[in-house]
């Protein structure tokens, strides 16, 4: 099968240095290209990084992106001309941000997660299930934990998984999002969503969504515990989304859940 060309932007972040090394040991890629918001003066793996433009992307079939909102629009901007295919791991768009990229995927595939792990996708799928059947008599809330360098809160899957809970109950999630805490030893549930963001030391990320009726229960969690796990899922959304035709995928689709 030929070798796919990808393009990884933020090439020098976590997830960007986690992408390089699982892309080179994934002989279905080619690295063709490495992008930064910044100019970069040493090459990584033989590529010097670039700027981001439309001659850092011309030669790559798909465009792998972990940055930040502005360069993720900036990123859509060039691949919508292009034509070229996009996976968004970037988390932290407001709503306006989310219409654009759906906007963008009218004319290019585009397939974007707050977490590229199936045991989260996973999760999220449970999170609908017990949101459905448990109904309007239980509250809900969800916490979760990153490293202490991660500066968005909630996370783009603690969103996900109130997303989750919204979809089970057949509601607007933003009108649902109730308070969000940073560090707090303990939270309350409320009439809607209330997030509480941990960060702390190296960890890579753990998610709880928690369900209670006052009388009993229910806790649904996932603990990630390698980085490799999201930029193997970024590299399967990869190789799944260079056939699709143009569109706004999950790695839902991805996964096959109903």
């Amino acid at each position: 099968m030929k070798k796919i060309n990808l393009a990884i932007s933020g090439c020098m972040g976590r997830m960007g240095q986690q992408l390089i090394a699982s892309a080179k040991k994934n002989k279905l890629f080619k690295i063709v290209s490495l992008t930064e918001n910044k100019k970069i003066s040493k090459k990584i793996s033989g590529i010097r990084p670039q700027l981001n433009s439309s001659n850092a992307f011309k030669k790559a079939n798909i465009i792998i992106d972990f940055t930040i909102p502005k360069s993720t629009l900036e990123i859509l901007k060039i691949a919508a001309k292009q034509k070229k295919r996009v996976v968004i791991g970037t988390t932290g768009f407001t709503k306006k941000e989310e219409n654009l990229i759906k906007k963008f995927s009218r004319s290019i595939p585009i397939l974007k997660a707050g977490n590229m792990s199936l045991g989260v996708n996973l999760l999220m799928y449970l999170t609908e299930i017990a949101s459905k059947s448990l109904g309007n008599g239980f509250l809900s809330k969800i916490y979760e934990v990153h490293h202490k360098y991660k500066k968005d809160y909630p996370s783009g899957t603690a969103l996900m998984l109130g997303k989750g809970i919204a979809t089970g109950k057949k509601r607007n999630f933003y009108n649902m999002i109730g308070k969000k805490y940073l560090n707090k030893k303990s939270f309350p549930y409320g009439k809607k969503i209330n997030f509480n963001s941990i960060r702390k030391g190296k960890i890579i990320g753990e998610h709880e969504v928690t369900f209670s009726s006052g009388k009993e229960i229910v806790t649904l969690n996932h603990e990630s515990f390698d980085r490799a796990l999201y930029s193997e899922g970024a590299l399967a959304a990869a190789k799944w989304l260079i056939s699709k035709k143009p569109g706004l995928y999950s790695m839902r689709n991805l996964l096959n859940f109903k």
